[in-house]
């Protein structure tokens, strides 16, 4: 053999390998409220973190194509049930993200276990998708209304908070976050006085706040999230139940609810989160990388989408496949580790398992800059946060 057919040999040889190499590709969709009550939460944050995983992990370089496209649930079950059969039926998605809104959630958890695909939630809160729902195709991933519980429920029972009156957003995440709380408040040796269920999404919370108000309740649990906790604090401001003597307590709030609210009506309101951007130096550089793109500073929820996208690739990588069995065996058995979580896990129910911030509003005299919003009252370990594995009813649980 020529020295010259050698070579063009080695080339084709290379060309092959390298090709075979590249040939994994996945798909992504995040999906989520793009322009409605929700949008602020996940929108195109989640599709900006989603994209950055990809680059940050190096994925094309790992012979791994990867694509992210997006669309707007519009927190309807039926139109992101519609979104999600094209998606894998027609569209060749593997993986979807994000989906806040608990009930399309729940929806989409059931047909993605139908078309053995992948679903890492991070947007939603019910504790029911590693409970009684829990699928072996879904991870959630960020936060759940269990955690919610625990971490803001319990530290305001825990100051003297011992009577609460809820408003709940009438649908499945209210109810679980309702539901959630009002269980961590009576273990802790407080009494619930009322609750009143909140049409979703809804502008006008003034009957529901003098109902509140009426109660006496030490404290009113909001138990529902995004534009409704907005508007919730607000007309609460307008109707003085704080100045009256009673306790506000956003039981999910994100950094884009205080943004939006302004220190001077949000400060002091305590809640939690299980990222914070100004956490550490690792946690700001990432996040000075997002608030680049994305125009607004980061929530758990963009966290998770980042974080779980990684955690999948790597299982990708692994495995040198995209098989949703092999796959979702990969992510449990592998500890999880990033910049924004740190070092966690994944457990048989799909919960995704890290610490958990309690963290209070700063007065307009305390903040620097213009997302310096929070101080943190506490990093509670992961042990205090989650339901524990036996206490969900998963029907995983137990099983080889």
């Amino acid at each position: 053999m020529t020295l010259r057919i050698f070579l063009l040999a080695a080339t084709a040889l290379a060309a092959v390998s390298g090709g075979a190499q590249a040939q994994v590709s996945v798909k992504f969709g995040v999906m989520n409220d793009r322009s409605g009550v929700y949008s602020d939460i996940g929108g195109e944050g989640s599709v900006v973190a989603a994209k950055m995983a990809v680059e940050d992990f190096k994925a094309a370089e790992k012979g791994i194509k990867a694509e992210v496209i997006s669309a707007d649930h519009q927190n309807k079950p039926d139109v992101g049930s519609g979104i999600a059969r094209q998606w894998y039926d027609q569209d060749s998605v593997d993986v979807i993200l994000d989906v806040p809104t608990s009930s399309v959630a729940l929806a989409i958890n059931q047909i993605t276990r139908e078309k053995n695909k992948i679903f890492l939630n991070s947007g939603a809160a019910t504790s029911d998708l590693t409970g009684p729902a829990c699928s072996p195709n879904t991870i959630h991933w960020a936060y759940d209304t269990v955690q919610l519980a625990n971490v803001t429920g319990g530290a305001m029972v825990k100051q003297g908070g011992d009577t609460w009156y809820f408003l709940t957003a009438d649908y499945a995440f209210g109810h679980a976050l309702e539901r959630d709380t009002r269980a961590v408040v009576e273990k802790n040796g407080g009494k619930v006085v009322g609750a009143v269920r909140t049409p979703f999404p809804s502008n006008d919370f003034s009957s529901f706040l003098l109902q509140a108000q009426a109660s006496k309740a030490k404290v009113v649990g909001l138990a529902n999230a995004g534009g409704d906790t907005v508007n919730s604090i607000k007309q609460a401001s307008e109707f003085g139940l704080v100045q009256g003597g009673q306790k506000l307590a956003g039981l999910l709030m994100f950094i884009n609810d205080v943004k939006a609210l302004g220190l001077k009506t949000a400060q002091g309101l305590v809640l939690s989160e299980t990222f914070y951007w100004d956490e550490n130096e690792a946690t700001r550089e990432w996040s000075k990388r997002f608030l680049q793109r994305a125009g607004r500073m980061a929530n758990m929820t963009n966290a998770g989408v980042y974080s779980s996208v990684l955690h999948y690739l790597k299982a990708v990588e692994a495995e040198k496949s995209k098989d949703a069995a092999k796959v979702m065996a990969r992510m449990k058995a592998t500890p999880t580790d990033d910049v924004l979580f740190g070092k966690g896990s994944v457990r048989q129910d799909g919960r995704k398992i890290h610490d958990a911030f309690l963290l209070e509003v700063k007065k307009p005299e305390e903040s620097k800059s213009e997302w310096d919003l929070f101080k943190i009252l506490a990093k509670v370990p992961a042990d205090q946060v989650w339901r524990r594995l036996e206490d969900g009813k998963c029907p995983l649980v137990g099983k080889s």
